[in-house]
Protein backbone atom coordinates (compact mmCIF):
# COMPACT_ATOMS: atom_id res chain seq x y z
CA UNK A 1 0.00 0.00 0.00
CA UNK A 2 1.47 3.79 -1.14
CA UNK A 3 1.69 6.32 1.60
CA UNK A 4 -0.99 7.90 -0.11
CA UNK A 5 -3.48 5.06 0.47
CA UNK A 6 -2.71 4.47 3.87
CA UNK A 7 -3.70 8.23 4.38
CA UNK A 8 -6.81 7.75 2.34
CA UNK A 9 -7.90 4.01 4.43
CA UNK A 10 -8.16 6.22 7.70
CA UNK A 11 -9.94 8.43 5.57
CA UNK A 12 -12.72 6.10 4.80
CA UNK A 13 -12.80 4.93 8.25
CA UNK A 14 -13.30 8.64 9.91
CA UNK A 15 -10.18 8.01 11.82
CA UNK A 16 -7.71 9.96 9.74
CA UNK A 17 -4.89 12.22 12.41
CA UNK A 18 -3.04 14.80 10.62
CA UNK A 19 -0.41 16.36 12.83
CA UNK A 20 0.90 19.62 11.65
CA UNK A 21 3.89 21.81 12.28
CA UNK A 22 2.92 24.37 10.71
CA UNK A 23 2.73 26.56 7.36
CA UNK A 24 5.52 29.30 8.57
CA UNK A 25 7.25 26.97 10.86
CA UNK A 26 10.78 27.30 8.71
CA UNK A 27 12.20 25.84 12.66
CA UNK A 28 13.93 22.82 10.96
CA UNK A 29 14.66 21.46 14.77
CA UNK A 30 10.95 21.91 15.30
CA UNK A 31 9.68 20.53 12.24
CA UNK A 32 11.76 17.63 12.97
CA UNK A 33 10.44 17.04 16.17
CA UNK A 34 6.72 17.17 15.15
CA UNK A 35 7.23 14.16 12.55
CA UNK A 36 9.21 11.93 14.85
CA UNK A 37 6.36 12.21 17.61
CA UNK A 38 3.50 12.06 14.70
CA UNK A 39 5.20 9.25 13.57
CA UNK A 40 6.13 7.32 16.90
CA UNK A 41 2.17 8.19 17.83
CA UNK A 42 1.12 6.53 14.86
CA UNK A 43 -0.86 9.31 13.28
CA UNK A 44 -1.83 9.16 9.41
CA UNK A 45 0.11 11.69 8.17
CA UNK A 46 2.42 15.11 8.53
CA UNK A 47 1.54 18.77 7.30
CA UNK A 48 4.56 21.11 6.78
CA UNK A 49 6.00 24.11 4.60
CA UNK A 50 6.90 24.45 1.49
CA UNK A 51 10.63 24.80 1.88
CA UNK A 52 12.36 23.05 -0.16
CA UNK A 53 15.35 22.05 2.30
CA UNK A 54 12.30 21.07 4.79
CA UNK A 55 10.70 19.19 2.49
CA UNK A 56 13.85 17.31 1.72
CA UNK A 57 15.51 16.37 4.86
CA UNK A 58 11.51 15.57 6.40
CA UNK A 59 11.34 13.30 3.06
CA UNK A 60 14.39 11.71 4.00
CA UNK A 61 13.86 11.08 7.63
CA UNK A 62 10.14 9.13 7.23
CA UNK A 63 7.63 7.24 5.27
CA UNK A 64 4.74 8.98 6.83
CA UNK A 65 2.44 10.84 3.92
CA UNK A 66 3.70 13.68 3.90
CA UNK A 67 1.38 17.19 3.50
CA UNK A 68 2.85 20.43 2.27
CA UNK A 69 0.73 23.31 3.09
CA UNK A 70 1.24 26.38 0.93
CA UNK A 71 -1.10 29.41 -0.85
CA UNK A 72 1.70 29.04 -3.69
CA UNK A 73 0.38 26.98 -6.59
CA UNK A 74 4.14 26.94 -8.02
CA UNK A 75 5.45 25.91 -4.30
CA UNK A 76 3.13 23.23 -4.45
CA UNK A 77 4.05 21.82 -7.88
CA UNK A 78 7.56 21.69 -6.59
CA UNK A 79 6.72 20.36 -3.20
CA UNK A 80 5.50 17.01 -5.46
CA UNK A 81 8.79 17.08 -7.25
CA UNK A 82 10.43 16.96 -3.55
CA UNK A 83 8.27 13.89 -2.25
CA UNK A 84 5.17 15.46 -0.86
CA UNK A 85 2.39 12.72 -0.98
CA UNK A 86 -0.33 15.40 -0.69
CA UNK A 87 -0.35 18.95 -1.25
CA UNK A 88 -2.48 21.52 0.47
CA UNK A 89 -3.96 25.07 -0.64
CA UNK A 90 -4.20 26.51 2.81
CA UNK A 91 -4.01 27.33 5.37
CA UNK A 92 -4.32 30.83 5.37
CA UNK A 93 -3.01 31.71 9.31
CA UNK A 94 -0.17 33.09 7.43
CA UNK A 95 -2.22 36.15 6.01
CA UNK A 96 -4.38 36.54 8.65
CA UNK A 97 -1.51 37.60 10.84
CA UNK A 98 -0.18 40.36 8.27
CA UNK A 99 -4.50 41.40 7.91
CA UNK A 100 -5.03 39.90 4.36
CA UNK A 101 -8.17 37.78 3.78
CA UNK A 102 -8.72 35.30 0.93
CA UNK A 103 -12.11 35.83 -1.25
CA UNK A 104 -13.76 32.57 -2.42
CA UNK A 105 -12.84 33.20 -6.25
CA UNK A 106 -9.16 33.76 -5.80
CA UNK A 107 -9.29 30.41 -3.50
CA UNK A 108 -10.82 28.93 -6.70
CA UNK A 109 -8.25 30.72 -9.00
CA UNK A 110 -5.40 29.47 -6.62
CA UNK A 111 -7.01 25.96 -6.68
CA UNK A 112 -7.73 25.79 -10.76
CA UNK A 113 -3.93 27.16 -11.26
CA UNK A 114 -2.36 24.47 -8.52
CA UNK A 115 -4.47 21.42 -10.82
CA UNK A 116 -2.87 23.17 -13.69
CA UNK A 117 0.60 22.72 -12.68
CA UNK A 118 0.51 19.50 -11.05
CA UNK A 119 -1.70 17.80 -14.36
CA UNK A 120 1.11 15.58 -14.97
CA UNK A 121 1.19 13.83 -11.23
CA UNK A 122 -1.49 11.90 -9.68
CA UNK A 123 -1.09 13.96 -6.27
CA UNK A 124 -3.67 13.99 -3.81
CA UNK A 125 -4.73 17.65 -2.90
CA UNK A 126 -6.79 19.13 -0.46
CA UNK A 127 -8.17 23.12 -0.08
CA UNK A 128 -8.47 25.25 3.06
CA UNK A 129 -12.03 26.57 2.68
CA UNK A 130 -11.61 30.16 4.47
CA UNK A 131 -13.31 30.01 7.86
CA UNK A 132 -14.16 33.89 7.48
CA UNK A 133 -16.35 33.61 4.33
CA UNK A 134 -20.08 33.35 4.87
CA UNK A 135 -21.45 29.75 5.69
CA UNK A 136 -23.37 29.95 1.94
CA UNK A 137 -20.19 31.14 -0.19
CA UNK A 138 -18.64 28.27 1.81
CA UNK A 139 -20.86 25.40 0.33
CA UNK A 140 -21.14 27.31 -3.15
CA UNK A 141 -16.78 27.17 -2.86
CA UNK A 142 -16.33 23.26 -1.38
CA UNK A 143 -19.15 22.43 -4.46
CA UNK A 144 -16.83 23.90 -7.08
CA UNK A 145 -13.84 22.31 -5.83
CA UNK A 146 -15.80 18.47 -5.17
CA UNK A 147 -16.79 19.16 -8.82
CA UNK A 148 -12.95 20.03 -10.01
CA UNK A 149 -11.65 16.54 -8.76
CA UNK A 150 -10.64 18.21 -5.22
CA UNK A 151 -9.60 14.85 -2.95
CA UNK A 152 -10.59 16.52 0.60
CA UNK A 153 -11.30 20.29 2.38
CA UNK A 154 -10.22 21.08 5.51
CA UNK A 155 -12.32 23.66 7.38
CA UNK A 156 -10.87 26.25 9.73
CA UNK A 157 -12.22 28.99 12.00
CA UNK A 158 -11.05 32.64 13.12
CA UNK A 159 -10.45 33.25 16.52
CA UNK A 160 -9.47 36.44 16.98
CA UNK A 161 -11.32 37.75 20.48
CA UNK A 162 -8.92 36.35 23.58
CA UNK A 163 -11.05 32.89 24.47
CA UNK A 164 -12.16 32.10 28.26
CA UNK A 165 -9.77 29.81 30.66
CA UNK A 166 -10.10 25.83 30.88
CA UNK A 167 -12.36 23.70 28.57
CA UNK A 168 -14.42 26.98 27.59
CA UNK A 169 -11.64 28.55 25.86
CA UNK A 170 -11.15 25.57 24.10
CA UNK A 171 -14.02 24.89 22.54
CA UNK A 172 -14.31 28.80 21.84
CA UNK A 173 -11.47 28.52 20.00
CA UNK A 174 -13.09 25.92 17.96
CA UNK A 175 -16.27 27.02 17.65
CA UNK A 176 -16.48 28.08 14.45
CA UNK A 177 -14.66 25.45 12.54
CA UNK A 178 -16.84 22.42 14.09
CA UNK A 179 -19.97 24.71 12.93
CA UNK A 180 -18.53 24.74 9.43
CA UNK A 181 -17.87 21.55 9.58
CA UNK A 182 -21.52 20.85 10.71
CA UNK A 183 -22.49 22.70 7.08
CA UNK A 184 -20.09 21.32 4.91
CA UNK A 185 -20.75 18.03 5.85
CA UNK A 186 -24.42 18.31 4.85
CA UNK A 187 -24.06 19.68 1.66
CA UNK A 188 -20.63 17.82 -0.20
CA UNK A 189 -20.08 14.20 -0.29
CA UNK A 190 -16.14 15.05 -0.06
CA UNK A 191 -14.54 14.17 3.27
CA UNK A 192 -13.53 16.82 5.04
CA UNK A 193 -10.87 17.53 7.96
CA UNK A 194 -11.66 20.14 10.77
CA UNK A 195 -8.79 22.05 11.68
CA UNK A 196 -7.70 24.91 13.97
CA UNK A 197 -8.17 24.72 17.47
CA UNK A 198 -8.51 21.21 17.31
CA UNK A 199 -7.01 19.03 20.59
CA UNK A 200 -7.87 15.93 22.91
CA UNK A 201 -10.42 17.95 24.33
CA UNK A 202 -11.97 19.05 20.96
CA UNK A 203 -11.06 16.02 18.79
CA UNK A 204 -14.24 14.26 19.78
CA UNK A 205 -16.97 16.85 18.78
CA UNK A 206 -15.01 17.59 15.13
CA UNK A 207 -15.70 14.02 14.76
CA UNK A 208 -19.18 13.97 15.98
CA UNK A 209 -19.54 17.17 13.77
CA UNK A 210 -19.04 15.16 10.42
CA UNK A 211 -15.25 15.22 10.01
CA UNK A 212 -13.47 12.18 8.21
CA UNK A 213 -10.22 13.72 9.67
CA UNK A 214 -8.02 16.16 12.04
CA UNK A 215 -5.74 18.26 11.75
CA UNK A 216 -4.13 19.07 14.92
CA UNK A 217 -1.08 21.50 15.13
CA UNK A 218 -1.04 23.93 18.18
CA UNK A 219 -1.55 21.40 20.54
CA UNK A 220 1.30 19.60 19.22
CA UNK A 221 3.74 21.74 17.98
CA UNK A 222 4.10 24.27 20.81
CA UNK A 223 5.00 21.72 23.28
CA UNK A 224 8.55 21.87 24.26
CA UNK A 225 9.71 18.42 24.49
CA UNK A 226 9.49 15.55 21.96
CA UNK A 227 7.79 13.40 24.83
CA UNK A 228 4.72 16.06 25.99
CA UNK A 229 4.08 15.88 22.02
CA UNK A 230 4.04 12.23 21.13
CA UNK A 231 2.03 11.82 24.37
CA UNK A 232 -0.68 14.73 23.10
CA UNK A 233 -0.34 12.85 19.52
CA UNK A 234 -1.26 9.39 20.73
CA UNK A 235 -4.08 10.69 22.63
CA UNK A 236 -5.35 12.28 19.29
CA UNK A 237 -4.94 8.97 17.52
CA UNK A 238 -6.54 7.17 20.43
CA UNK A 239 -9.90 9.28 19.89
CA UNK A 240 -9.87 9.04 16.80
CA UNK A 241 -10.05 4.97 16.80
CA UNK A 242 -12.88 5.17 18.78
CA UNK A 243 -14.69 7.36 16.67
CA UNK A 244 -14.16 4.58 13.51
CA UNK A 245 -14.71 2.41 16.46
CA UNK A 246 -18.27 3.56 17.02
CA UNK A 247 -19.16 4.81 13.36
CA UNK A 248 -18.21 0.29 12.48
CA UNK A 249 -20.60 -0.59 14.98
CA UNK A 250 -23.66 1.92 13.07
CA UNK A 251 -22.85 0.43 9.74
Amino acid sequence: MSRIESFKEALSEKKAVKIIAGIDNFNIENVKKVVKSAEAAGANAVDICAAPEIISEVRSMTDMPIFVSSINPEELMHAVALGADAIELGNFDALYKKGISLTSAQVLNLAKRTMELTSDYNVFFCVTIPGELEIGEQIDLARELESMGVDLIQTEGHFSAEPSNGAKGLVERAELTLSNTIELSRNIDLPIMTATGINPTTAPLAFACGASAIGCGSCVNKLDSELSMIAVSKSLVEIASKNASKTLELV
